[in-house]
């Protein structure tokens, strides 16, 4: 696939970032979208500055004509979509008892929603083109451990991008489109220090203790870089994993194991 285009959803920062990173130094032709224009445009730049190919676009992941939009002007950039990443994603905390309705429909029309939408709007491309492709979900350990405090929402929609995952590779594998989902654990991003500062107001503690506790329940005993996830979905992406289909992968240091 090097060479091909590839397109990131919330690619400005964070795992999305780290992704279009690595997959412009592998050389492929890299589609940077995020919902910031801006952010995407600077990650875009840094990939150019490199030697590789890069294209920044708005995309928000919950407006179709958005989505169709920003895979159009990719095409027209770079040619045939290749792959597509869909990372953009949302969390917040809240006690299951005070969760708002807000924060429920929030966390599932980004990240669950988000994902078919992508998913739908990739895959009709890929047919329409001949040829397969491939798309990678990323999902979270949330999607595969439950037992996560003061995260239901976050929880639930994370399930049902690993769901949706198998339930897309089994009906897109007659046309040769493969589709697998990443878990990442405790990664180190904006998002994260977000967490840590909620969690810790929840509980009652410090953020520096609670990345602490994070850091006790990962074996391999550090906080997970963006990059740690990023070569995971370069190598789904390629033609190594070409027989893998449907796949939850668990990249989080051993914090969860199935």
């Amino acid at each position: 696939m090097q060479n091909e285009l590839v397109l990131v959803t919330g690619a400005g920062s964070g795992i999305g970032a780290a992704v279009a990173r690595r997959l412009g130094n592998d050389g492929y032709r890299v589609a940077v979208t995020d919902l910031d224009e801006g952010a995407a445009r600077r990650v875009a730049e840094e990939i150019g500055a490199e030697g590789g190919e890069a294209h920044a676009g708005v995309l928000d992941v919950t407006d179709r004509s958005s989505i169709e939009a920003a895979l159009d002007a990719a095409t027209e950039r770079f040619g045939t979509l290749a792959g597509w990443v869909s990372n953009a994603g949302v969390s917040s905390m809240a006690p299951f008892l005070e969760l708002s309705d807000h924060d429920w429909d929030f966390n599932l029309s980004v990240n669950a929603k988000g994902a078919f939408l992508c998913g739908q709007v990739a895959a009709r491309c890929f047919v329409e083109q001949g040829g397969g492709g491939v798309i990678v979900n990323v999902a979270s350990m949330a999607g595969k451990r439950g037992a996560a405090p003061f995260l239901a929402h976050y929880v639930a929609s994370k399930f049902a991008v690993v769901g949706l995952t198998q339930a897309m590779a089994l009906e897109l594998a007659p046309h040769q489109i493969r589709v697998n989902s990443v878990c990442p654990g405790y990664v180190a991003t904006a998002m994260q220090e977000r967490e840590l500062a909620w969690e810790a107001e929840l509980r009652g503690t410090t953020p520096e203790a609670v990345r602490e506790e994070w850091v006790a329940d990962t074996p391999m005993g550090r906080i997970e870089t963006p990059e740690d996830v990023a070569g995971v979905i370069a190598y789904l992406l390629g033609s190594d994993a070409a027989f893998m289909t449907g796949e939850a992968v668990a990249v989080n240091g051993g914090a969860h194991m199935d």
